[in-house]
């Protein structure tokens, strides 16, 4: 077939609207030679986030030559983060702050969260290698500290930068642990005024552009190129075709601007934001222009995840539709369609990570937190994605928070003048003093938000009763998590699809991959030759349950993983 014949066949069959990258048959060809390649370099990088950016410069440190491909200008969901990096072991920040950790005690925490998605000898790794992978990260430039907020919360304030972002003070996480040993806190921030995601990435950005990787943006890839095999099939990944706005086109530099606008827009303007999304999908649509890239040694997927797919989130997670997606518009699942598309297997596909966080203001999960019916299903001290899994996986999304006058009082003290985000204080505000359910006993509570009454009454009595000493509490919450409410009662509706009180989602599946070496893996379980993947487009530490630092982290360990196998794998022919 030639280039010319290869490249129409191409052309993106998409309606008008879409914003989905288009991802096509593989070009199958009986030699690399059989087409004339645009560009090539030992190693290409598809999407330029964290892990993309860990993959180019790992393959660069093992002396590959790189070419990385982005659909924008880099950074991916990874620049629009909270930019912490789940680390432990025994950190420079920890020792400072007075905490004693080892990977011993990060892997036995870990269990819980991981499960079996990884290997047990993966998670070992991972955690003997944490202090190691942050000391290369931070020998690119990303700086961490160890201050440490004074309470427990969803993201540090202004000015902290060490803080406990999972479950470790939950009793139930912490049984490993010698008596009297403090749990250590592991979630580390980078240092950076405002949210710390996009000085994250521009310290591995700036880093990957000074090892001399070559970029490719505002440039999408659509279909693999690889080797036909002898029954028909795709063989070895040769390159990719990618779909590139031309240099110097008024077109490409509104598409930069349309790129901006949406990040700009996605958090409290989304019908604006996505408007800005159809523009710049249009405009690839117009103007982008096919070119064929080789790679010499090795592809590496690194394009996030599919949480703005809707047909992979309609087919794989219809019950999280009214939650609030995050994450980058290239989180579109264009990595896992080109995997799919030369038969990878995946997995998890239907794990969405619900975030509803009950903290701060600090003193919420003194509260109860109850489903419909009135009853109680979880300690309300957990970390707020595994508060969301369980509100969303096995209580229909729906369940309410009951606080009393006491907590109301100090929850709003907090939300003035703790030094909150204002992310986190208006919802909290506004939910307690705008939208709150007040009545004064359990039994007037319950029929005012339609629950049973005689389980609301039982949920919050046996609740009180261990905040007063008359028995352990049901759940596990810690002695000083514990507050016996006293009437009159204020119910906060935490269900998802409140508008006032968004949930977050997060898609978690991705192509299965060999876990020593990032490559990727066909239905057999067979290793498909010159493909890797990394990030949240691959199955990872992350892909089970969320917690905060937890998939940057995975980025840094997938990325260098992949682009290390990369760069050591024998040239194609």
């Amino acid at each position: 077939m030639s280039q010319r014949s290869a490249q129409a066949d191409a052309r993106p069959r998409t309606s008008r609207g879409a914003t989905v990258t288009p991802i096509e048959p593989p070009l199958l060809v009986a030699r690399a030679e059989d087409l004339a390649w645009s560009d090539s370099a030992q190693v290409v990088v598809v999407g330029w986030g964290a892990a993309g950016a860990c993959a180019a410069l790992q393959a660069r440190q093992e002396g590959a030559s790189v070419l990385v491909i982005d659909r924008f200008e880099g950074g991916g969901a990874s620049a629009l983060s909270g930019g912490v990096v789940y680390a432990g072991g025994g950190t420079p920040q920890q020792k400072e702050a007075g905490f004693v950790d080892s990977p011993q005690f990060m892997h036995a925490y870990l269990r819980h969260e991981v499960g079996q998605v990884v290997s047990d000898a993966t998670l070992e790794r991972f955690c003997h290698d944490s202090v190691a992978n942050q000391r290369w990260l931070e020998s690119h430039g990303v700086r961490f500290g160890a201050t440490m907020p004074d309470h427990k919360t969803s993201y540090p304030p202004e000015g902290k930068f060490l803080y406990y972002s999972g479950n470790e003070m939950v009793p139930a996480y912490g049984q490993h642990l010698p008596p009297g040993q403090k749990p250590a806190p592991r979630g580390h921030r980078v240092v950076a005024k405002g949210q710390s995601g996009a000085t994250f990435f521009a310290a591995l950005q700036k880093a990957t552009l000074q090892v001399g990787a070559q970029t490719l943006l505002q440039a999408s890839v659509r279909r693999l190129v690889c080797e036909q095999n002898a029954d028909g099939s795709p063989g070895r990944v040769l390159g990719v075709e990618v779909w590139h706005m031309p240099a110097g086109d008024a077109r490409t530099a509104q598409h930069a601007r349309l790129h901006e606008d949406y990040r700009r827009h996605r958090t409290f303007r989304a019908g604006k934001a996505m408007a800005c999304l159809n523009e710049a999908a249009r405009l690839e649509r117009e103007a982008a222009q096919p070119r064929l890239v080789r790679a010499l040694q090795g592809v590496v997927l690194s394009t996030g995840g599919y949480i703005f797919n809707p047909e992979l989130m309609a087919q794989h997670a219809p019950h999280t539709r009214k939650g609030w997606p995050i994450g980058d518009a290239g989180c579109d699942g264009s990595g896992l369609r080109l995997g799919h598309s030369v038969r990878a297997a995946s997995a998890e596909l239907h794990n969405i990570s619900s975030w509803r966080f009950i903290t701060p203001p600090a003193v919420w999960p003194k509260g109860v937190v109850v489903n419909r019916a009135g009853e109680r299903f979880c300690n309300e001290q957990v970390y707020g994605a595994t508060l969301g899994h369980e509100l969303v996986e096995h209580q229909g999304g729906k369940a309410w928070l009951i606080l009393d006058g006491t907590l109301r009082r100090q929850a709003t003290f907090q939300c003035l003048f703790g030094k909150l985000w204002a992310f986190q204080a208006l919802p909290a505000l506004a939910m307690m003093w705008l939208k709150a359910v007040k009545a004064p006993n359990a039994q007037a509570l319950a029929a005012r938000i339609g629950a049973d009454p005689a389980k609301l009454e039982a949920s919050i009595a046996s609740a009180n009763a261990a905040a007063q000493g008359a028995g352990e509490d049901a759940f596990g919450k810690s002695a000083d998590m514990r507050h016996a409410l006293q009437g009159p009662l204020l119910a906060l509706d935490i269900s998802m699809g409140n508008p006032l009180f968004p949930l977050a989602t997060l898609s978690l599946g991705g192509l299965r991959v060999d876990e020593d070496s990032g490559q990727v893996l066909d239905a057999t379980g067979q290793a498909i030759p010159g493909l890797y993947a990394a990030g949240r487009t691959a199955i990872g530490l992350a892909s089970r349950r969320y917690i905060s630092g937890l998939s940057l982290a995975d980025c840094v360990f997938s990325g260098r993983r992949a682009g290390r196998a990369a760069a050591q794998a024998p040239a194609s022919e």
